[in-house]
Order: structure tokens, then C-alpha cells, then sequence
């Protein structure tokens, strides 16, 4: 995992922002709105056969981390939230074909030269069916394969150190360090796509129990312990 994606525990930091609100500009609202009809009409889902979209991608929250990580670490750092999430959409809009630059380019124009333009107005009753539906039901990483756990409870293990790819799923402080299983959740666990470093097909996860000593040193209170749940490919037997 790149370093701005997972800084737990680094020193000297500037303080952290602790705003409560979900939604500080209007129109991180709809930047969420669509990143979830993006969701609600990927084209890996069965329902969507039935829906009359333009939209023919496979888009996942995956999709979405993989765009922020991919920024340059000073941009990563300099751009909101949602902000992050508008660029990471965009370039997949403009990657894929839907739009290309230039049209995305003198939009932005046009609504910067007058904020009080009305937005696009229509819709299809049917994708807001299916949207609202997968809000109802969301999409289940729950697999029904006959994967038996490598580890049980109590087991000692070690976080292994895969290396960078461009989108990861262990945090980056944990790796190498040595904890202890507390729960193996039931049944197998995939993700949306390979990452490239093991995750992807069906797996056991486990709640993995963690020493705030064995990763930040004395810097943590003593007799404190973190939890984190962990797919099995990140784990490995103690050297």
C-alpha cells in the first residue's frame, strides 16, 4: 500500500481534520450519487441485463480506491476528499470512452462561468429501480465455495510484505508484523478483481489481534490491541 493511503502511527504530521459532516459541499452529494448508480449498473451484476443504461462498464468500490491510489502523493494530499473521488471518476470516464477530455474540459467551463446553470434534468424510472435495489441488497463479496481455513483461532501469524501494485488491501503498517487470530470469519471472501498480489479469488478471512507495541513500538499505550480483518493471501505462518 503506498505511503499516503495508510500513515497510522507516522510522526510529525500535521493534526488531522475531524469534520463530522458527510457532505460539506452540495456537490459531494452528487459526486457520491454517482459513484453509486455507477455501482448499481455495473455491468458484473445479473440485474442490469434488464436495464436500459448507456453505462457498460465493471465498476466497483475497488474502482473507486484504485483512482485515488493512483495520485501523486503531493496531489493525494492536497485535494479533499470528494475531490478525489471527482478525479478518480472523471479520468475513469474519460479513459473509457464516454467523454473525452476536451468535452469534459468545456463543461467545466461553462458551469464555472455560471454556478446558477440548472443541471441536466430527465432520468429512466427503471435505473432508479435498480439503483435504489442495490442500495437495498448491495453486492455481497460472500462466496458459496469449500475453502477451509488455513489458520484457526488462537494461531500466531505474520502479515506478509507483498509488493506495491496499484491498488492493495492491507494496511501498510501491519506489514511484516506478528499477531494473533481472534475469529475466522465463516465461508470465503473474493474481491472484485485481482489485485496482484494474491487477493482476487474466493478466501477465508480473519480477525487478526494486534499488539499497539508489536506496530508502533512504546508509542502507544500499554495492554492496548487493534483489530483488523485480513484476507488469508496476506497472512503466513511465523518464520
Amino acid at each position: 500500500m503506498k505511503l499516503q493511503h495508510y500513515i497510522g502511527g507516522l510522526e510529525g504530521l500535521e493534526p488531522s481534520s475531524f469534520e463530522k459532516r458527510v457532505f460539506v459541499q452540495p456537490w459531494e452529494q452528487r459526486i457520491f450519487g454517482i459513484h453509486v448508480a455507477m455501482m448499481a449498473l455495473s455491468n458484473h451484476l445479473e440485474a442490469v441485463k434488464n436495464v436500459p443504461t448507456t453505462f457498460k462498464s465493471f465498476w466497483t468500490w475497488g474502482h473507486l480506491r484504485t483512482g485515488a491510489e493512483g495520485l501523486n502523493p503531493f496531489d493525494y494530499f492536497k485535494y479533499r476528499y470528494y475531490e478525489k473521488w471527482l478525479g478518480g471518476i472523471s479520468g475513469f470516464f474519460v479513459d473509457s470512452g464516454y467523454v473525452s477530455k476536451e468535452e469534459l474540459d468545456a463543461k467545466t467551463t461553462e458551469y464555472l462561468e455560471n454556478l446558477e446553470a440548472p443541471l441536466p434534468a430527465g432520468g429512466e424510472p427503471a435505473i432508479d429501480e435498480q439503483v435504489i435495489e442495490y442500495l437495498r441488497v448491495g453486492d455481497s463479496p460472500k462466496c458459496e465455495v469449500d475453502v477451509q481455513p488455513k489458520f484457526k483461532v488462537g494461531d500466531v501469524v505474520t502479515v506478509k510484505n507483498p509488493p506495491p501494485v496499484a491498488h492493495c488491501k492491507l494496511p501498510g503498517y501491519l506489514r511484516t508484523k506478528q499477531g494473533v487470530v481472534d475469529e475466522v470469519y465463516e465461508g470465503a471472501y473474493n474481491y472484485y478483481f485481482p489485485t496482484g498480489d494474491g487477493v482476487g479469488d474466493p478466501m477465508p478471512i480473519y480477525n487478526v489481534k494486534f499488539n499497539s507495541h508489536e506496530i508502533w513500538d512504546n508509542l502507544t499505550e500499554p495492554n492496548t490491541e487493534i483489530y483488523v480483518q485480513i484476507f488469508e493471501a496476506y497472512l503466513e505462518d511465523p518464520a
